[in-house]
């Protein structure tokens, strides 16, 4: 078996089970992309830069994604004031009225992006297993990659960490 072919099924595997982890960041930056939001404005990789952003990969009929989902709310709520920013994009596979529903009754207050054609998750590095989750710094630059439910606590020191550089 080749070592990406191993990785992605101990990725798998681990995600199955519950388990998250990340994968540290290079510090690269975030790949160009068009967003469409819910709203049917559109949003591109550059307007990311000036905050630290998390961008989420999720689907409404993704266990996890919901279970987090409440978790990012109030991390987006602790945080936006000070200079972060959020934006939700939901897979290609998940029916957009699915979306607008699950946004609308649960009063998200962060932006969501429906990736129609799956363009924006492949430029993100063919992200297939939900949910996925980059943080970015000012610069836009992807920090930290997360497969599964974040360390919420880590995360929060992550992000303190980069609110505070210049």
């Amino acid at each position: 078996m080749s070592r990406p072919a191993l990785i992605a099924g101990v990725t798998a595997a681990a995600v199955a089970a519950g388990a998250a982890f990340y994968v540290a960041g290079s510090n690269e930056s975030a790949p160009a992309a068009t967003y469409v939001l819910l709203d049917g404005s559109k949003k591109s990789t550059p307007d990311l830069k000036g905050r630290v952003t998390l961008v989420n990969f999720w689907a409404t009929s993704c266990v996890t994604c919901v279970a987090e989902m409440p978790k990012m709310v109030a991390t987006y709520d602790k945080y936006h004031g000070k200079g972060y920013d959020m934006l939700a994009v939901a897979m290609s596979y998940d029916p957009p009225s699915y979306v607008v529903n699950y946004t609308q009754t649960r009063k998200l207050p962060f932006q969501v992006a429906i990736d129609n054609t799956g363009a924006v998750a492949k430029a993100w590095g063919d992200v297939q297993l939900t949910p996925t989750t980059f943080l970015l710094n000012k610069r836009g630059e992807i920090v930290k990659r997360y497969v599964g439910e974040p360390n919420f606590a880590e995360l929060h020191q992550l992000i303190e960490k980069l609110l505070a550089e210049g």
